[in-house]
């Protein structure tokens, strides 16, 4: 059975997160600049504790578990988030996108990822909704997507290009540098694209690959699209500036990929579990659901995101203080 909020904490909250998204991007436009690492830090803080405040109120209005749901669905897609941003550095990176160009490129593709993992809840919920053996789906492109995380190797996220830029480089005429946040300009009085055509293609298809990930991993958690929508806005917002935070120490969170790749994997077996639970598959138990296939509740669930992401981080954290000491020069001792 799907979550049931009340219809005016469901539009009010879409109305409020909005009206935020709004003010985020009137922000960026109005006043480009680089944030410094002060105000990166107390807006990401500030979209953290709104995220719990919803949290909270969902509590008080409909109990622990729809607050439950809401906390784990945010903080799985919160750490694939953290993973997007990996892509984004290398991306911005591979074009050489100058820094004051930056927050309004992650900007985009913010909007971008809403866009498509809207409609990628609105098909989700639908098959949801028609066809309980999707979970078998689901369950299974997790424990893959588990598997490639943590032993995969991608060659088109490396290097930020793909298939379709690789053409469109080769098929349209690019100017050599950017031109403010223009996606098109004039040269020796011919029109030119400008790289940040590029760059915006490149962060949307990464967008598109994340949202493949992402969408089944919370409909792992909670069915109610309402709570799967929610925890992805509160996932994206604040991205931007969780960027420019974390700064270097994206590139010392070197056990970060095992730790979503855990969460993963876990989300992938809680989803085949259900569909045996539900199953009604005609070659599977005869078309009877599976009783004795355990249903894995939401604060375990919880439990798991939580330690894994703890665990992840300290010991990346650990590994990157190890190895900073090892590459520090040894003090001669002087000869007598």
């Amino acid at each position: 059975m799907h979550p049931v909020l009340p219809l005016w904490f469901e539009i009010g909250s879409y109305v409020v997160l909005g009206l935020i998204l709004i003010a985020d991007l009137a922000l960026v436009v109005k006043r480009p600049h680089i944030p410094s690492m002060k105000e990166s830090t107390l807006w990401v803080v500030f979209y953290v504790t709104l995220a719990l405040v919803f949290a909270g109120l969902m509590f008080l209005i409909s109990g622990g578990e729809f607050a439950g749901q809401f906390l784990a669905g945010w903080l799985t897609e919160y750490s694939l988030s953290i993973d997007n941003l990996f892509v984004f550095v290398i991306i911005m990176a591979r074009f050489s996108v100058p820094k004051r160009l930056q927050q309004e490129v992650l900007m985009v593709g913010i909007i971008i990822a809403l866009i498509f993992r809207g409609i990628f809840i609105l098909l989700g919920a639908q098959l949801i909704e028609s066809f309980s053996w999707v979970f078998y789906l689901f369950g299974a492109f997790l424990l893959y997507t588990a598997w490639k995380q943590a032993f995969g190797h991608n060659d088109d996220a490396e290097d930020g290009e793909t298939a379709l830029i690789t053409y469109m480089k080769r098929h349209i005429s690019v100017s050599p540098d950017f031109h403010d946040s223009k996606l098109r300009t004039v040269i020796d009085g011919k029109k030119v694209w400008t790289p940040m055509l590029i760059v915006f293609i490149a962060i949307g298809t990464t967008d598109v690959m994340f949202a493949l990930d992402s969408i089944p991993a919370i409909f792992g958690i909670t069915q109610s699209p309402f709570i799967v929508f929610t925890a992805n806005i509160f996932a994206l917002m604040g991205l931007r500036q969780l960027y420019f935070m974390l700064g270097g120490l994206l590139e010392r969170l070197h056990y970060l990929k095992y730790g979503i790749a855990f969460i993963l994997a876990f989300i992938g077996v809680k989803l085949v579990l259900h569909a045996m639970h539900e199953n009604e598959l005609p070659f599977i138990n005869g078309g009877q659901h599976i009783e004795w296939a355990p249903e894995i509740n939401t604060w375990t669930s919880l439990g798991v995101i939580v330690v894994s992401m703890a665990v992840a981080t300290i010991a990346s954290l650990i590994k990157s203080g190890r190895d900073a000491r090892r590459a520090e020069p040894k003090e001669s001792v002087p000869s007598e």
